[in-house]
């Protein structure tokens, strides 16, 4: 009897099995994240396998480095048309489409940390917002699981930049749109300049400074070999990866199986957000403690004050579009009732 019981269940787990694999769907997902970077290192050496267990093998998911299907700023309209899944890309990456996905995306010198981002996003209404923003420009063809950034960009740097009155005069490499607008207004010089040519920059005197990317990043990057006063915590921007999916793939998920993604996508990103946080502070005690770099932490005046400055050309993309209007009004709302404006 015991042979047959053991024979009987060995079935049932064959049967479940080829029944899963007939049945299991492995969700494509493009990231903004490059081969080899830590988290994109992150999302597929151990949180993207977790969907497949959550659902015991309903739903499989792979996430896809950046430009793996489509470019980078091609991924919505992949989503809209089925060629993707989903995405998990720099909202940012959107704004000429409508200035709102900038304002949504990072809105330069706004907050103070990451987690202030994601509770907008996720209590303030800023995933209802962006919502509104895809129904408008593709209806009904993109469902918004979540959005926030896993970071807050530190700043690096040649010179000492030790607050907003340090700014004036500096040759600062930042991208086109609002954040060189804020360094503008700061009184910077900024220099649009590709990523891949940072390094070479600081290091030749083109700029001064750049906007780069978190500490952990920029210290793989070796940028502190060169830019020996980095500004840490960050000033300036937190890029916010939003989780974005195909609406009928949404649509056709169980209950069960959409609640899953929602709260997987959380806890990875949350988790994200911890451990990038933990390696920042570890490397800058590191660097404290060789004296072989010095990191500059603003005040919270300078910090306010390059907020301030930082409105004006929040209100000067407002304008550009209805919606970018609306989107700045519901981050305003939300940074009045949290305290960090007036």
């Amino acid at each position: 009897m015991r042979k047959s019981l053991v024979a009987a269940l060995a079935a049932l787990t064959v049967s479940a099995f080829a029944a899963g694999d007939v049945d299991a769907r492995t969700l494509k997902f493009q990231a903004s994240s490059s081969p080899g970077d830590w988290a994109h290192r992150f999302m597929t050496e151990g949180w993207q396998q977790k969907v497949g267990i959550m659902t015991g093998g309903e739903i499989e998911v792979e996430v896809l480095a950046t430009k793996a299907v489509v470019p980078h700023r091609e991924t919505v309209d992949a989503v809209a048309n089925g060629i993707l899944d989903g995405d998990m890309n720099a909202v940012s990456y959107f704004a000429g489409r409508d200035p709102a996905f900038g304002i949504i995306g990072d809105l330069i010198a706004g907050y103070d940390t990451p987690h202030q981002v994601r509770d907008f996003c996720h209590e303030g209404g800023g995933k209802e917002m962006l919502q509104k923003i895809y129904d408008t420009h593709w209806p009904d063809a993109i469902h918004v699981i979540g959005c926030g950034p896993y970071t807050k960009e530190a700043l690096v740097s040649t010179v000492p930049i030790k607050g907003v009155e340090d700014l004036k005069g500096i040759k600062i490499r930042s991208p086109e749109g609002l954040a060189a607008d804020v360094f503008r207004l700061a009184g910077a010089s900024p220099v649009s300049i590709p990523f891949s040519e940072v390094y070479t920059s600081l290091d030749k005197g083109i700029v001064d400074a750049a906007d780069a990317s978190a500490f952990v990043n920029n210290e793989a990057s070796g940028m502190h070999k060169v830019a020996k006063f980095p500004i840490y915590p960050g000033i300036h921007s937190m890029a916010v990866l939003q989780f974005i999916v195909n609406k009928d793939v949404w649509d056709g998920l169980s209950e069960a199986q959409q609640t899953i993604l929602e709260v997987w996508y959380n806890a990875a990103y949350i988790t994200m957000l911890r451990q990038a946080d933990l390696q920042d502070r570890d490397l800058v005690a590191e660097h404290k403690a060789k004296g072989d770099i010095t990191i500059i932490d603003w005040s919270k005046e300078d910090r306010q004050k390059f907020r301030e400055i930082a409105v004006e050309a929040w209100e000067n993309a407002a304008a550009k579009s209805d919606l970018a209007r609306e989107a700045l009004d519901t981050h305003l709302a939300y940074m009045k009732r949290i305290g960090l404006l007036d």
